[in-house]
């Protein structure tokens, strides 16, 4: 690899806002961003010089979690783990611990509280982190976009009349990204979606596209809308890709079966008189459009269900474990509702949203 994508990696590892750990093989602390020197303070310098596991109280949860991931090389988290390393006042923390190809392990801590009290956990969901290291890296992504739009448009001049709607729908996506990268870069604070009347269909139909196209290719993908679905009230480039990240999991589970008989269904249908309770838990509204996203894979196990919408949880051993986090936050965002059930054989993503408001269907035809 070329310096430079290490060093962009070395750079967003440094300024990633919790406190950051690269374990070796054998416990010892490799890497510490400048989070977790600060949360540490002179006890890293004397965690550099031994191992973790040492620093810790005999059986302590950090350590077990630690030697989880090593055992099964896979991500573990768990909440709640207290700290305190070499007898100093202790923490409490959110803790995950995710093998890298080199087999050294990513620790990432989520300071709740330390020995003065103070809460630091203002951002239950985690996704501020999130979004500040995209907005650090959408420059980054910025320029290889546009060299792709700048290539599809080629392509779609020379292609022929069978080929013309996938180079467009190459351009369509391209645009639709960098709409959202430009949205990213201004969501340092809680901004609302800008809404208006969204045919859901038109939005999966998007979707259905692009997954038989792309990481669906090779599956069964059904779909059974209900024709009479008034318009969604919400942002259609959010949705489009709330449903692209709901689809690509569950292509990936369907995959996973392994014996060719993976598929996906799509389903809409409207739910008369669902009710959701606002961020502020009085403020209640109505939620009533629902779309399912049901896969017949291997299902979501069950030590990670309570913390699946969570970020850093997730079933892949490669995942970042960001997808449906960033879901749940633009569905809440909405003023709608995810769930999910999952068994072997079928797991179901359940996503429930507003109707548009009659002021806002003028002019417009529905869905």
């Amino acid at each position: 690899m070329s310096d430079a994508p290490q060093s962009q990696r070395a750079a967003a590892f440094d300024a990633w806002p919790e406190a950051a750990l690269i374990l070796d093989q054998n416990g010892a602390v490799i890497a510490a961003n400048e989070a977790a020197e600060g949360l540490f303070g002179q006890g890293l310098t004397r965690l550099a010089r031994s191992t973790l596991k040492s620093a810790l109280p005999p059986g302590a949860e950090l350590g077990v979690l630690v030697d989880r991931c090593m055992a099964q090389f896979g991500p573990v988290r768990e909440r709640n783990v207290e700290i305190a390393l070499f007898g100093h006042p202790g923490f409490t923390a959110d803790a995950a611990a995710t093998p890298m190809a080199d087999h050294s392990i990513l620790l990432t801590l989520h300071a709740r509280s330390v020995a003065t009290g103070v809460d630091r956990s203002a951002d239950p969901a985690g996704l501020r982190s999130v979004m500040g290291l995209g907005e650090m890296l959408a420059h980054e992504v910025k320029n290889p976009l546009a060299g792709i739009r700048g290539a599809a448009q080629l392509l779609k001049s020379g292609a022929s009349a069978e080929d013309i709607p996938l180079a467009q729908l190459i351009v369509d996506e391209t645009d639709r990204i960098r709409r959202l990268i430009d949205r990213m870069e201004a969501l340092s604070g809680d901004h609302p979606p800008v809404r208006s009347a969204v045919n859901i269909h038109q939005v999966l139909d998007r979707v259905r596209a692009l997954a038989s196209n792309g990481y669906a290719d090779g599956l069964a993908l059904r779909e059974q809308y209900d024709p009479s679905l008034p318009p969604a009230w919400g942002e259609e480039d959010q949705l489009i890709q709330v449903f692209l990240n709901l689809t690509k999991n569950a292509a990936e589970a369907a995959r996973a079966r392994g014996d060719g008989r993976g598929e996906i269904s799509i389903t809409t249908a409207y739910r008369h008189g669902v009710k959701i309770r606002g961020p502020d838990g009085l403020a209640i509204h109505g939620a009533p459009l629902e779309v399912r996203v049901v896969d017949n894979g291997v299902g979501v196990p069950r030590r990670l269900r309570d913390h699946l919408f969570e970020p850093f949880v997730t079933t892949k051993a490669q995942g970042a474990g960001l997808g449906l986090a960033l879901v749940s936050k633009l569905v809440a965002g909405h003023g709608g509702l995810i769930d999910f059930e999952s068994e072997p054989g079928r797991t179901v993503f359940r996503v429930l949203l507003p109707t548009a408001p009659a002021t806002a269907l003028k002019g417009t035809v529905s869905a």
